[in-house]
């Protein structure tokens, strides 16, 4: 059983937008939702900047009642929800409570780590022999699993209800894996997406690895520079993006709106061997996940319009645009358009595959193309490889056809998903 997978509904919690107005709105004018963070600031980080979404505790009792937000400490689980929710409404799916669980529908919703600050909450207590103060959330905040499981019961899932976690190739993998559950024919429905923490607890271990930027904690909207010659490491980010993944046959049944199609992608790992290590992918392995990935779709190299690109702001970067060059055997002006949404967000960690592939779907949809923000000073190693118009600074306005996304992550794994306009 192949069935045909489109994408019916879109939610997004980002740095610079929350909702699918705000956010589009952001994306096509560069509106950087990077800032200085005086918390990174009292701890004496390298790096003081940050992108943090922004929900009011208004907005947040529109996805939660007051008892839940009562002692609630996870943004995570915030993000993820909210986003959840907004993909499945944009779908035009109900929202009330059923008696019975929804057996065709399902979530796979990926994390890197859940609740932190909660966890952090808990162990003070438990030091101080307040343990039974916990409360009875502190392990539905706490468990990695926390995001999918409310959002299961909060639109009533009965089919598959997981979290995935694979580093910053942890949404592009969910929806991938949403995918073949729906291809096989397991599901009608699911829901894929991530979401990343905000916080020192979160963003610590990377300022100590010294590969986020350090240099522009004055002039937070110029710190994330991808394929800048004067990028100086990451931003850290956070939030959540969503995606309703449905068969084609189901979609067209009840009159949904199709954004895009899912083609189909890959994952695979370098194995921390060749130029693999914890930190720095195998090259073989990303050209190999690109190429399987377009084998997979069943299209031709040529055929890519855009890419939306992993694209830190870190060394990397040149080796990256090198990586998908020799992947598609394309270079100079033949190269597709390419973009990095971290530019205006920074790395958004396990909220990066998600995020990233609602706006690699809106531009597809609506027939754009986001600008790079940072990078009028262009590595000179890019664009030995590829011409700099591929890289526009500019909202261009392009009817594309075929999307490529992304995502390369610590411990050596690799996601690429292409998507189609439908």
């Amino acid at each position: 059983m192949n069935k045909r997978v489109v994408i019916t509904g879109l939610g997004v919690v980002a740095p610079n937008g929350v909702g699918l107005t705000e956010f589009t709105h952001a994306i096509k004018n560069g509106i950087s939702g990077i800032k200085h963070d005086p918390e990174l600031e009292r701890l004496q980080f390298s790096c003081q900047i940050a992108g943090k979404p922004e929900i009011s505790n208004e907005m947040a009792l529109r996805y939660f009642s007051e008892l839940e937000l009562r002692n609630f400490n996870s943004s995570g689980i915030l993000y993820g929800v909210i986003a959840g929710m907004d993909a499945w409404k944009d779908a035009g799916l109900a929202l009330e409570k059923r008696d019975e669980p929804d057996w065709d529908s399902g979530t796979i919703f990926g994390t890197g780590t859940s609740g932190i600050d909660k966890f952090r909450e808990s162990i003070y207590k438990i030091d101080a022999f307040e343990t039974r103060k916990l409360g009875s959330t502190a392990v539905a905040q706490t468990m990695n699993s926390g995001v999918s499981a409310f959002l299961g019961g909060k639109l009533g899932l009965g089919n598959q209800v997981t979290t995935n976690s694979s580093a910053c190739t942890t949404g592009t993998e969910s929806i991938l894996m949403a995918y073949e559950r729906i291809k096989s024919g397991q599901a009608k429905r699911m829901l894929a997406g991530s979401t990343s923490d905000s916080g020192p607890y979160i963003w610590g271990g990377f300022d100590a690895m010294k590969v986020c930027s350090f240099k522009h904690n004055t002039t937070p909207e110029s710190g994330s520079r991808p394929m800048s010659s004067t990028a100086s490491g990451f931003v850290p980010g956070s939030g959540a993006g969503a995606l309703v993944l449905e068969d084609l046959e189901t979609a067209l049944a009840r009159g949904a709106q199709i954004y895009a199609e899912v083609l189909g992608g890959n994952v695979n790992s370098g194995g921390q061997r060749g130029l693999g290590t914890m930190t720095a992918p195998n090259p073989v392995a990303v050209q190999n996940c690109i190429a399987n990935a377009v084998a997979n779709a069943a299209i031709q190299a040529s055929e890519i319009d855009i890419i939306n690109g992993h694209l830190t702001a870190t060394s990397k970067d040149s080796l990256e645009i090198e990586n998908w060059s020799k992947a598609l055997d394309r270079s100079g002006v033949d190269f597709p358009y390419i973009n990095s949404l971290k530019s205006m967000v920074g790395h958004c960690l396990s909220g990066a595959g998600s995020i990233e592939s609602v706006a690699t779907i809106l531009q597809l949809h609506h027939g754009f193309i986001f600008p790079n923000s940072n990078c009028e000073d262009l590595n000179p190693d890019i664009t030995a490889i590829i011409d700099k118009s591929r890289i526009p600074q500019q909202l261009l306005y392009r009817k594309i056809k075929v999307a490529a996304k992304a995502s390369f992550g610590f411990g050596d794994v690799n996601g690429c998903v292409i998507f189609k306009k439908f």
